[in-house]
């Protein structure tokens, strides 16, 4: 009976996969907003009614792929972070710094983002008409966001942060985001850090949708400058190990 339902689960997990295989290249094709569960039964040869086991409607098949786009992006910050904290030949000290960290995460992002730009709009572009994403999709977003923190949480640690005065004014909302986002860092770095999150993201939206055409042409060197520039922002240039 184990081998039944082994064999039933492994072929459950490889339709579900060419499900979502489909409905990745009718995003390429079409865009988000015209996915649909029929067109995708179609092209894998399935009657709906079938297909509708597997996902229950257009949302819940968008909100597995959002979240399969989150967690590789996420992965690929993740990875970068590994690699570059334990990279030995970073000269400074043989150790990598929170700076060349953080520089190394941004651009595993752009990477990524360069090689799945269908998947990168579905996640940080135009909203998808009727579709609401559910709480499923917070964590899976959040990992990119969680590997920033922890770079400057680690500088801040180490050696602390050159950061300017806090702005009296921004004060109440920097403690309310220190305390949700980051409580680990002082409020005057929590607004920063999540403008340069956005900033880093606006970055990468720019080139993949085309808005740097005709205008930046050396775009990794913009690039590493425009997120190095960022780090200054958040007070790891201040740094060194």
């Amino acid at each position: 009976m184990s081998a039944v339902r082994g064999a039933r689960e492994r072929a459950r997990i490889e339709v579900t996969a060419a499900i979502k295989d489909e409905a990745r290249r009718q995003l390429a094709a079409e865009g988000a907003a015209k996915l649909s569960l029929r067109a995708v039964a179609r092209e894998l040869g399935m009657v709906s009614s079938a297909l509708y086991r597997y996902f229950a409607s257009r949302d819940e098949l968008l909100t597995a792929l959002i979240v399969d786009a989150y967690d590789a992006v996420g992965e690929a910050a993740e990875r970068a972070h590994r690699t570059a904290a334990a990279d030995g030949s970073v000269p400074v000290g043989g150790h990598a710094t929170p700076l060349s960290r953080w520089v190394a995460v941004a651009c595993a992002v752009r990477d990524w983002a360069l090689a799945h730009p269908h998947e990168y709009a579905l996640i940080y572009g135009s909203p998808v008409p009727g579709y609401t994403a559910p709480q499923a999709t917070v964590a899976p977003a959040s990992r990119v966001g969680l590997v920033l923190i922890a770079i400057v949480e680690d500088a801040h640690r180490e050696e602390g942060l050159a950061l300017p005065p806090l702005a009296d004014e921004l004060r109440p909302e920097a403690e309310r985001l220190a305390a949700d986002l980051a409580p680990g860092l002082p409020p005057a770095v929590a607004a920063p850090l999540v403008a340069a999150w956005s900033q880093l993201f606006g970055l990468l939206s720019f080139e993949i949708f085309g808005q740097f055409n005709r205008v930046v042409e050396a775009r990794e060197v913009f690039f590493r400058h425009a997120v190095t520039e960022l780090a200054r922002t958040v007070g790891l240039l201040g740094n060194r190990r």
